[in-house]
C-alpha cells in the first residue's frame, strides 16, 4: 500500500512538472513577441541606410540654417496641431479633466500663441500631455501584437498601425492633402509634412547619440525601448507587474530573514561607544527591492 502511494505521488509530481515547464517558456516568449524578426531586421537596415543618406544630412542642414528660436517655434506649431488629436483621445479614454486642459492649450496657443508658434499655455502652467489613438486602443484592451518594423516609419505593432490611421483622421493636414483641390495647396501641404519630418529628425539627434553609445545590438535596443515606452504610455505610468516578478517577490518575502552575526567589539570600542546600541535584527535597515522603479525613473517625456 505504501509503495502504491509513493508510485502514485511520483506520477502526479512528474505530470505536473512536465505540464508546467512548457507554460513558463510560452509565457516568457509572449512578453516581447518578435515573430517577424528577419523582416524587421531587414527593414531596420533599410531605414538606417535611408536615414544616413537623406534624412540625417537634411536635418543637419536644417539645424545649421535655422536658429534655435525657429526650431522651437516649428516644434511648438506641430505640437499645437497634435493637441487636437490628444483632446479627442482624452475623451475616448474618459479623461475629462485632462481633455479640458488640452482643449484649453489648443485654444490659447492658437489664438494668443500665433497658431501655436509660441507655447503660451506652458507659461500659465497648462502641461502638455501625450495621448494618441494607439493608446486609446490599448485603454480599451486591444493587444499590441507582434513587434513590427515599418519602412520609413520605424518601430510599430499592429495596434499602433491602426492607431496611426486614427491619428491621421484627427490631423487637419490629412484632409488638406486629400481634398486640397489645387497644386499650390498640395505643394504647401507636402512642404509642411516635410518640415515636420525634418524638424522631428533634428530633435532626435541627441537620442541617436545615446543609442549608438549604449546599444550593442541597436535593433534589440530600439525594439525593447519602444515596447516599454508604449506600455508605459498606455498605462499612464502604472505598468502592471509581471507574474514572474510577483512570484519571485513572494518567495523572497516568505523566506526566513538571514541570521545576523553579532559585531566583534573590543574593550576600548565598548567604552567609547557605550551609548550606541548594538545592532539587532529589529533595528537593522530593511532591504527594499527597487527593480520596479526603473521604468518610473526612466520614464519618457
Amino acid at each position: 500500500m505504501t509503495l502504491r502511494k509513493i508510485f502514485t505521488t511520483g506520477c502526479v509530481l512528474l505530470s505536473v512538472a512536465c505540464s508546467t515547464a512548457p507554460i513558463k517558456k510560452e509565457t516568457a516568449a509572449q512578453k516581447n513577441p518578435d515573430t517577424f524578426e528577419d523582416w524587421n531586421r531587414s527593414i531596420h537596415s533599410f531605414n538606417e541606410g535611408l536615414d544616413a543618406a537623406i534624412l540625417k544630412p537634411i536635418a543637419k542642414g536644417y539645424m545649421w540654417v535655422a536658429p534655435d528660436l525657429v526650431e522651437k517655434g516649428v516644434t511648438n506649431f506641430f505640437s499645437n496641431i497634435n493637441d487636437i488629436g490628444v483632446t479627442v483621445n482624452d475623451l475616448l479614454q474618459f479623461k475629462m479633466t485632462q481633455s479640458g486642459m488640452d482643449a484649453s492649450r489648443f485654444i490659447i496657443n492658437t489664438t494668443a500663441g500665433g497658431l501655436g508658434v509660441f507655447d503660451v499655455a506652458e507659461m500659465i502652467d497648462l502641461p502638455k500631455h501625450n495621448e494618441d489613438f494607439g493608446q486609446t486602443l490599448g485603454f480599451w484592451g486591444v493587444p499590441a501584437g507582434d513587434f513590427l518594423m515599418l519602412p520609413f516609419v520605424g518601430p510599430s505593432s499592429p495596434r499602433e498601425v491602426a492607431g496611426m490611421v486614427g491619428d491621421a483622421l484627427l490631423n487637419p493636414f490629412s484632409y488638406t492633402f486629400l481634398f486640397g483641390g489645387g497644386i499650390a495647396v498640395t505643394a504647401a501641404t507636402s512642404g509642411i509634412k516635410s518640415l515636420d519630418v525634418t524638424n522631428t529628425r533634428a530633435n532626435l539627434m541627441g537620442t541617436e547619440k545615446m543609442v549608438n553609445e549604449a546599444a550593442t545590438d541597436k535593433y534589440n535596443f530600439i525594439k525593447n525601448a519602444y515596447q516599454q515606452r508604449r506600455e508605459y504610455l498606455v498605462h499612464d505610468g502604472n505598468v502592471p507587474a509581471e507574474d514572474d516578478i510577483d512570484l519571485l517577490e513572494d518567495e523572497e518575502s516568505s523566506a526566513p530573514p538571514p541570521k545576523s552575526t553579532p559585531p566583534i567589539l573590543n574593550k576600548s570600542s565598548t567604552k567609547l561607544n557605550s551609548s550606541v546600541p548594538a545592532p539587532t535584527p529589529s533595528n537593522l535597515p530593511t532591504t527594499v527591492n527597487k527593480s520596479r522603479r526603473f521604468l518610473e525613473l526612466s520614464a519618457p517625456k
